[in-house]
């Protein structure tokens, strides 16, 4: 069977190929990811770019260590009307993140690169739409006490699959391109390429 990396530290990553039963191994790149996002910004790039060449960096900078095998490079946005949230430093900046999203439609966008020996094989961008309710603040202070540290790991500070679910009114997409991996894609790939069986 090919061998495949996931160039990535995310544990909801790791956790959505585990799960899936696909094998894998981690191996978590050098990117700095916001000097990206500035350079790209101050060009004009979209959010989607962003995502994907961020990915598609994560990918090459770890394919050189493993030849032959089959890595996977991932990054998600978060852009709502215009602005790019990244994930929140602390409880303040999460508190503020939240209270700009509230009563809004905000977009994921989230891809996936896949690179063997430093040559891209196979991407795929997808896209999420999800509209928070109108909370209260004083739901919005309860939801940080109760969430903790996980409001950090996470851009939009929440987790869908989680506590996160009670900030929402409607959400569109795919609900792994919302956890950050359009993972149904990925695993028709990998099929295709001798990861798991077809």
């Amino acid at each position: 069977m090919a061998e495949l990396i996931l160039a990535s530290g995310s544990r909801t990553r790791q956790t959505l190929l585990s799960q899936a039963g696909v094998p894998f191994a981690v191996d978590v790149p050098r990117v700095d990811e916001d000097a990206v996002k500035a350079a790209m910004r101050a060009e004009g790039a979209p959010p989607g770019d962003v995502a994907e060449a961020l990915a598609e960096l994560k990918a090459t900078r770890v394919s050189p260590k493993h030849v032959g095998a089959l890595v996977v490079g991932c990054d998600q946005m978060l852009a709502c009307e215009g602005t790019w949230y990244d994930k929140p430093t602390d409880r303040a900046a999460a508190r503020d993140q939240l209270l700009a999203l509230r009563g809004r439609t905000h977009e994921l966008i989230s891809c996936a690169v896949v690179v063997r020996d430093g040559e891209r094989l196979w991407h795929h961008v997808d896209r999420a739409r999800l509209t928070m309710r109108p909370f209260t603040e004083a739901f919005l202070d309860e939801y940080l006490d109760r969430a903790g540290d996980a409001v950090s790991q996470s851009v939009g500070a929440y987790q869908l699959e989680g506590l996160g679910a009670q900030l929402f009114a409607r959400v569109q997409g795919d609900y792994f391109t919302i956890l950050g991996m359009p993972l149904l894609p990925l695993l028709d790939f990998v099929r295709n390429h001798g990861v798991v069986t077809p």
